[in-house]
């Protein structure tokens, strides 16, 4: 523990082989089952519900005297001297079983790494934050391309298509832009037609017009199925491209090999990914960057048969855990958003949940024919009318299958995110 408390390197758990991760999985499982009533509750319950005089009265009567700052810092692991012996184990040990987040050496872990900033019109209507992760993740995804020697690149949820764009004119390969938008769409490929115009004006020039310019091609569909993806390797390279043609490998029956990568490939469309990448034999390497956990759809709240996001492996459904609606929504928190709040900030998030909660009671109380039918309090009424929209009953129990082993031949990166 350091000078303000934060417990440090007390993380034992790894997750280097599927025994070690099994392992960290059940060790958390073991560690929040006394809790789960708190974990599946919504926000508001917590007051609605009174479900405070369900915790250890000594914590409750601690934590109601702090102030705010120490409160904000909990999810850190940030505990005071004065508290009672139980509440800081129970910290300590919370922060323990949380996977690391700091940052790694991109260059230590991807040796043939090239990293090179946009050019202004590749960038155009990117903020900052945008700009830095396509200019990381380019990087690394071509590095990966390379290596593996695929012929096409997949942007998975490829949106307004910065992702593809970067890949196809700064790195020269070969990109398929997926997403279900339409208008995103749209925007792919006009924006793409600027950038390509640029560069040809550029290469005329410097009197090189006769060479050819690699565009993104653009698919509008859901992906709501491996197949649907793994039929993306019947796509080869542009005829006219003498050198992209002769690219393909003979062995994979006139098939190109893929790459897939995913920036924010929200809830199940990461797990579709990676079911993907384990049973076609075209998907050389998966690059996914995941997030919007609370997204992802559960085996016990679908129809039988249909395919899910969670759990993926026999390991974790061999525990029968399962998370809801409510866990799920807390998988996207992040103890630092937290820690970074002032004391106004952080009184004001406290506030927001208590007058909905307060809300949530007028209803209840003086409007309940209101409640069962249409209850559309903040994130509760959201999550109901996204269930009434998949026809899909709201509740949960169970989990799923563990993707088949990673073949020699296959790369796999995932990089978790929180939303």
């Amino acid at each position: 523990m350091d000078e303000n408390g934060v417990a440090t390197g007390q993380c034992k758990y790894r997750c280097g082989t599927a025994a070690e991760t099994l392992q960290w999985i059940k060790a958390i499982i073991e560690f929040i089952q006394p809790y789960n009533f708190l974990i599946t509750a919504q926000v508001v319950n917590f007051f609605t519900d009174r479900l405070w005089e369900a915790l250890d009265k000594e914590w409750v009567d601690c934590l109601r005297n702090e102030p705010v700052q120490h409160l904000l810092l909990i999810p850190s692991g940030v505990v005071q001297d004065h508290w009672p012996a139980s509440l800081k184990q129970f910290i300590l040990t919370l922060r323990s079983l949380a996977f690391p987040r700091e940052q790694v050496n991109l260059q230590k872990l991807f040796p043939k790494l090239n990293m090179t900033s946009l050019s202004s019109v590749l960038s155009q209507g990117m903020n900052k934050k945008k700009r830095h992760e396509i200019e990381v993740l380019s990087a690394i995804v071509s590095s990966i391309t390379n290596e593996v020697g695929a012929e096409v690149i997949v942007d998975v949820g490829a949106g307004q298509g910065y992702l593809a764009q970067v890949l196809s004119f700064q790195y020269h390969h070969h990109v398929v832009a997926i997403d279900a938008c339409s208008h995103h769409g749209k925007v792919t490929e006009s924006r793409a037609e600027r950038i390509r115009k640029h560069y040809a004006a550029q290469m005329r020039k410097l009197g090189s017009g006769n060479g050819t310019i690699s565009t993104p091609r653009t698919i509008t569909c859901r992906v709501l199925s491996t197949d649907m993806l793994k039929s993306l390797a019947d796509i080869v390279p542009p005829a006219d491209d003498v050198k992209g043609a002769q690219l393909i490998n003979q062995d994979t029956e006139g098939k190109a090999s893929l790459v897939l990568a995913g920036l924010h490939a929200c809830g199940d469309l990461s797990v579709t990914m990676l079911k993907t990448f384990s049973e076609c034999k075209d998907a050389k390497a998966i690059i996914s960057i995941a997030c919007c956990y609370n997204l992802l759809s559960e085996e016990c709240f679908n129809s039988a048969g249909s395919q899910t996001g969670f759990p993926v492996s026999n390991g974790v459904r061999a525990t029968r855990i399962s998370l809801g609606k409510s866990s799920r929504d807390l998988a996207c928190q992040s103890a630092e958003r937290w820690s970074c709040l002032d004391k106004d900030a952080g009184l004001q998030n406290f506030d927001l949940h208590a007058f909905r909660a307060v809300f949530q009671k007028v209803l209840f109380k003086y409007y309940p024919g209101i409640i069962t039918s249409r209850p559309s309090v903040g994130r509760q009424g959201k999550a109901l009318r996204r269930k009434q929209q998949r026809g899909v009953p709201y509740s949960l129990e169970n989990a799923e299958e563990l993707v088949n082993p990673v073949s020699p031949n296959q790369t796999l990166i995932i990089f978790g995110i929180s939303s």
